[in-house]
């Protein structure tokens, strides 16, 4: 074999390399209850504020520190603690994808907010209403 033959090989081997290990990393979304089978794994978990549990947040205290309560899709309602500054608009969100893991006592502490806001783009018809 040529060496460039062999230089290209050992190209292809590590872009192929660094592919999988990027792609190695996605996970899928699970529910509160699958992610306390495994505490300390970090996992996304796609849920709904609990608006009625009440949140815990004083920026005057901890700016850092954010306690509120999600539902998952399965309908299981868990103490969640975001490391982070109170996402703007929390409340007004449809759904919010959180990253994050378990402790052993079920809370879920999270590492990252992403929320879903109702469109803006939505027109907000009557029935009847042609214009």
């Amino acid at each position: 074999m040529k060496k460039s033959h062999i230089v290209l090989l050992v190209l292809v081997a590590v872009a192929v390399g660094v592919i999988v290990s990027m792609f190695g990393d996605f996970s899928t979304y699970e529910t509160f209850a699958s992610t306390a089978k495994q505490p300390g794994k970090s996992f996304h978990v796609i849920g709904y504020l609990q608006k009625d549990k009440g949140m815990e947040y004083d920026p005057q205290t901890d700016p850092n520190h954010f306690i509120f309560y999600a539902k998952d899709k399965a309908g299981n309602i868990t103490k969640v603690i975001f490391n982070g500054a109170k996402p703007t608009d929390i409340e007004k969100s449809e759904q919010i994808v959180m990253k994050g893991y378990n402790d052993a006592s079920g809370t879920f502490h999270c590492s990252g907010i992403q929320m879903k806001c109702p469109s803006k783009y939505k027109k907000d018809m009557a029935v009847g209403d042609n214009s």
